[in-house]
C-alpha cells in the first residue's frame, strides 16, 4: 500500500491523544514522588522554633502559641502573683524544680530566665495525663478554697499549680508544668524552641 493511502489527520490525532494520555499518566506517577520530598507529619510535629510577639500582653494576661503541636502559655504576672510565689513554697511538691522538665536557666522561684522576670513561658499540658489546665488567677476562688492564691487548675483530675507552674502536694500531677527552651529576641519578641545565647 502506498503512503498516499495514509490518513495524515488520523495519524496526527492518534499521536496527539497518545502523548496526552502519557503526559497525564506521568503526572499521576510524579505526584507521589514529589510529595515524598515534603517533610513528614512526624517531622512537622518536631517543629521549628516559633516567635511570639508579647507587645500587647497586659499585666495579668496570658496568651497561647503553638509549638511542636502543643500549647505554650506566655503569662505576664502581676506583682501580687509574683509576691505569692514565696508564700506557698511549703505547699509545693517541687518548689526548686529539681525534678521538673525545664532549661537550667529557669531553675529559680520564678521559673523564668531571671529570678525577677514577670514573664513566664510554660507548656500548657498537665504532667498527669495531658489535660490542659485552666488559668485561675482569682484569689480564694470558691471552688478552690480560701487559701488559693491563684495559678493553674486542671479540671480533669484536680491538679493545682502556682503562677510559676509549680505543682502542689497531694494532687495527681507528679511534676511541675514543663518550661520549653526560649529566649528574648527583644523586649517584645520571644523565640520558643531555642535557648539563644547563654542566660
Amino acid at each position: 500500500m502506498s503512503s498516499s493511502g495514509v490518513n495524515e489527520g488520523r495519524r496526527r490525532f492518534l499521536i496527539g491523544a497518545t502523548s496526552a494520555v502519557g503526559a497525564v499518566g506521568a503526572g499521576f506517577a510524579a505526584v507521589p514522588f514529589v510529595q515524598s520530598w515534603q517533610p513528614s507529619a512526624k517531622a512537622k510535629t518536631a517543629g521549628a522554633p516559633v516567635v511570639a510577639d508579647i507587645s500587647k500582653l497586659e499585666v495579668g494576661q496570658r496568651m497561647t502559641v503553638e509549638w511542636r503541636g502543643r500549647p505554650v502559655w506566655i503569662l505576664r504576672r502581676t506583682p501580687e502573683a509574683m509576691a505569692s510565689l514565696k508564700k506557698i513554697e511549703g505547699e509545693l511538691r517541687d518548689p526548686l524544680s529539681n525534678e521538673s522538665n525545664q532549661p537550667e536557666y529557669t531553675k529559680n522561684e520564678a521559673r523564668a530566665r531571671t529570678e525577677t522576670s514577670d514573664i513566664i513561658v510554660l507548656i500548657g499540658i498537665c504532667t498527669h495525663l495531658g489535660c490542659s489546665p485552666l488559668y485561675r488567677p482569682e484569689v480564694a476562688a470558691a471552688d478552690l478554697g480560701a487559701d488559693w492564691l491563684g495559678g493553674f487548675f486542671c479540671p480533669c483530675h484536680g491538679s493545682k499549680f502556682d503562677f510559676s507552674g509549680r505543682v502542689f502536694k497531694s494532687v495527681p500531677a507528679p511534676t511541675n508544668l514543663d518550661v520549653p527552651p526560649y529566649y528574648f529576641m527583644s523586649d517584645t519578641l520571644i523565640k520558643i524552641g531555642e535557648d539563644g545565647e547563654a542566660a
